[in-house]
């Protein structure tokens, strides 16, 4: 195909779609009890420098337990890829990224990310190459469908394209202009479910975001879940399980594993906490205090949710409007 345009942004991750499927191969097919701390789990399956995206559609089903452990043990110069609200704005307060693959990092209604803005115009973000919401997820989805590239018109003719890493090719069979989408593999992927068994496979009710496809397009996933369920359960209901267990490497049991983010159907989003952070992120020790206080000084989720307050999770609970069957 004639090559027309190229994007100026940099293949932070360049596909390798056959060392993918070997990489698969090697992974165990067996019902074993993956269930850990996510202590454990980061610490075995996150390594410095890694290329980690995590799931979420806003800041539902945010995977924050395991964010704040990611924090909490200083995995540095990760490359990241995704959307982020409050949990990749985290990351970037606390130093830890290298590189973005990215298409929103702010605070939605109270503005863009303080933090992001600092990391970039000091350099330590070393590049920030832009994609559109729908071009990461179609991304997630060549790497699950085992393709170098999906070809789409999303992007066509806007900067997003510009500061992108696609490609704008004549297609072949119509010699209009037609953007390619590079698949998009990541050394971790982390997700936030509504309910797992000890082997890992997930469902989730509500908006599902990217997770089928990011699952598929992870080389070692980590799922934390709102609650451990028994796999007689999961088998009642077969097409609510969006993930299988074979993809999935480790189970954390998190309750309340998304908050300030919210659950569907479960909790709300706490937003005075949120904006307890926009205020905190405007300043680089406010930034650090809060940090301090949230992640550093704690232990694990546990401590997290004492610190938080059983009455204020309790709240967010009873904020959820009765759904009839």
């Amino acid at each position: 195909m004639k090559v027309i345009s190229s994007g100026k942004g940099v293949m932070l991750q360049p596909p390798d779609l056959n060392d993918f499927r070997e990489h698969n191969r090697t992974k165990p097919r067996g019902l074993i009890d993956k269930r850990m701390t996510e202590k454990q789990a980061v610490a075995k399956f996150v390594n410095d420098g890694d290329y980690i995206g995590t799931e979420l559609y806003g800041t539902v089903r945010c995977p924050q337990s395991l964010m704040n452990e990611v924090i909490r043990q200083g995995k540095k110069e990760l490359r990241v890829a995704g959307q982020g609200v409050y949990e990749l704005d985290l990351l970037l307060g606390a130093g830890l990224v290298k590189a973005l693959d990215h298409t929103y990092i702010g605070m939605e209604v109270y503005g863009i990310s303080n933090c992001l803005r600092r990391e970039v115009e000091s350099g330590r973000v070393e590049h920030c190459v832009e994609w559109s919401n729908a071009a990461i997820a179609w991304r997630f989805k060549a790497t699950a469908m085992g393709v170098p590239f999906l070809p789409t018109r999303s992007m066509l003719g806007t900067d997003t394209l510009k500061y992108s890493a696609a490609k704008v090719v004549e297609d072949p069979f119509t010699g209009d202009p037609i953007a390619l989408l590079p698949a998009l593999i990541l050394d971790v992927g982390l997700i936030h479910v509504h309910r797992a068994d000890k082997y890992g496979n997930c469902q989730i009710d509500g908006i599902s975001g990217f997770a089928f496809e990011m699952a598929r397009a992870s080389k070692r996933l980590l799922i934390s879940t709102e609650e451990i369920i028994s796999t007689d359960e999961i088998r009642r209901q077969p097409d609510r399980t969006i993930i299988p267990y074979y993809l999935v490497d480790a189970v954390i049991e998190a309750p309340f594993g998304s908050h300030p983010g919210e659950m569907c159907y479960v909790y709300e989003r706490d937003e005075p906490h949120i904006k307890s952070w926009v205020e905190a992120s405007k300043d680089p020790e406010t930034t650090r205090a809060y940090l301090q206080k949230y992640i550093y000084d704690l232990k694990d989720h546990q401590e997290y949710l004492d610190l938080i307050g059983s009455q204020r999770l309790q709240e967010l609970k009873d904020m959820v409007p009765e759904v009839s069957s």
